[in-house]
C-alpha cells in the first residue's frame, strides 16, 4: 500500500513507477548515465583486465526488477477506498484536505486512492438548514505527489457503481451515474472515472462541461410521444459499450424518428468515442438494448438498463414494426365470406 512520509514524500509503488519511467524515458541524463557507465566499464577492463561489462548488466537487472515490482500490482489491487476511521489512511485524508483547502465544499464523502493520485467526492451544502437532497457534488482529481486538485465534474445525486471494462478487462473504470438538478425533472448522465497512467491523474469520459453520456433526458414536447431506452452491453472481447435509443412518435403529423447512440473507448488509443449509428447498425442495437440486463451479471450495474419494459421493446421483440402500427385483423365491410372476389367467372 502506498504511504506518505512527512513532507509529502511518496514511498512504495509510486516511487518505483517514477524511477522506472525515468530509466525508460529518452532523456539526456539517461544518455549521460549510460555513457559514464561505459567509460567506467572501459576503465575497469583496462585496469583489472575484465572481459565483460558489469555496470550495464546491473542496470538491466535493476530495470527488470523494478518493472516486475510495478507490474505485480494490478489496477484493482492498487486501488482502495480510504477509511476515515483508520489511522493508516489519516495521512492521505490530511493531504487531500490540505489540497482542497482553497476550494468550495462542505464535506468530503469519498476518497479513492490508486498509486499517486486520489479521486475525491465532495459535497457542498448552501446553508446548515438546507435539505441534503439539494446538495451539489464535485468529483476531483487530487495529486498525492504535489498539492494540486482539478475538478472533473459537478452534479447532483451521484451513484457510484461497480467497475466497468470500457478500456478492457485489465483496465477497470469506475462507473458513475448522476443528475443535473434536484427537486426537478432531472436529466441523468453516465461517465466512468479512470486513472490515466500517462497523466498520473484521474479523468472522466464523454464530458461536455458537466454533462457526460446522457442516459435520460428531461422535458416533454406537446404532440410528441418519446420513448427512451438505454443499456450497458458487453462485446465478445469483454469490453463494455453503452447504448441509448430515443424514439419520437409524432402521430399522424410525420413519420416516427429514431436516434441510437453508442458510447465506447477505442482499444488502440484509449480515447472515448461517441457515434450515431446508421440504420443497419441501429436496428441491431435496438434489439440488443431491448434485451439488455447488466444487473444479471453484476448487480451493481442494474441501474444501467431502463426502458426494456416499454411498449416499444415489447412490439420490437414480438416482430411488430416500431412505428407502433398493428396489423389490421378486422375484415373489410364488403367481405361476405366468398372464396372469390365479386364478378369472378365461375
Amino acid at each position: 500500500m502506498m504511504s506518505l512520509r512527512p513532507g509529502g514524500c511518496l514511498t512504495g509503488h509510486t516511487r518505483d513507477m517514477r524511477l522506472l519511467r525515468w530509466l525508460q524515458s529518452p532523456r539526456q541524463p539517461q544518455r549521460w548515465m549510460l555513457r559514464k557507465a561505459s567509460e567506467q566499464t572501459s576503465f575497469s577492463r583496462r585496469k583489472f583486465g575484465l572481459t565483460c561489462s558489469v555496470l550495464p548488466r546491473f542496470l538491466v537487472g535493476l530495470m527488470a526488477l523494478l518493472a516486475g515490482q510495478c507490474m505485480a500490482q494490478t489496477p484493482l489491487d492498487a486501488f482502495h477506498w480510504v477509511n476515515f476511521h483508520d489511522q493508516k489512511d489519516a495521512p492521505i485524508v490530511q493531504w487531500v484536505t490540505t489540497s482542497l483547502q482553497a476550494e468550495k465544499w462542505t464535506d468530503i464523502r469519498e476518497i479513492g486512492v490508486q498509486w499517486d493520485a486520489a479521486v475525491v467526492l465532495t459535497v457542498d451544502r448552501k446553508t446548515p438548514q438546507s435539505s441534503p437532497q439539494a446538495d451539489t457534488y464535485t468529483v476531483w482529481n487530487v495529486s498525492l505527489s504535489k498539492h494540486e486538485a482539478q475538478p472533473l465534474l459537478h452534479g447532483v445525486n451521484p451513484r457510484i457503481l461497480g467497475w466497468t471494462t470500457f478500456a478492457g478487462e485489465s483496465v477497470p473504470e469506475l462507473g458513475l451515474v448522476y443528475d443535473d438538478c434536484s427537486a426537478c425533472d432531472a436529466s441523468t448522465f453516465f461517465t466512468t472515472i479512470y486513472y490515466n497512467v500517462g497523466a498520473h491523474a484521474w479523468r472522466a469520459r464523454w464530458l461536455r462541461g458537466d454533462q457526460a453520456a446522457p442516459l435520460w433526458t428531461a422535458g416533454d414536447v406537446d404532440g410528441v410521444t418519446r420513448t427512451q431506452i438505454y443499456g450497458l452491453l458487453t462485446e465478445p472481447a469483454g469490453r463494455n459499450v453503452l447504448a441509448t435509443w430515443t424514439h419520437f412518435d409524432y402521430g399522424k403529423t410525420k413519420p416516427a424518428e429514431d436516434f441510437v447512440y453508442e458510447y465506447a473507448v477505442d482499444p488502440a488509443s484509449g480515447m472515448e468515442q461517441m457515434q450515431v449509428l446508421g440504420p443497419d447498425h441501429a436496428s441491431q442495437m435496438e434489439h440488443e438494448l431491448c434485451r439488455a440486463n447488466p444487473g444479471q451479471v453484476d448487480p451493481s450495474m442494474a441501474s444501467l438498463a431502463r426502458g426494456q419494459d416499454s411498449d416499444l421493446c415489447a412490439e420490437l421483440l414480438r416482430g411488430v414494426k416500431k412505428t407502433g402500427r398493428r396489423p389490421t385483423t378486422t375484415p373489410p365491410a364488403n367481405n361476405r365470406g366468398r372464396s372469390s372476389p365479386p364478378g369472378a367467372k365461375k
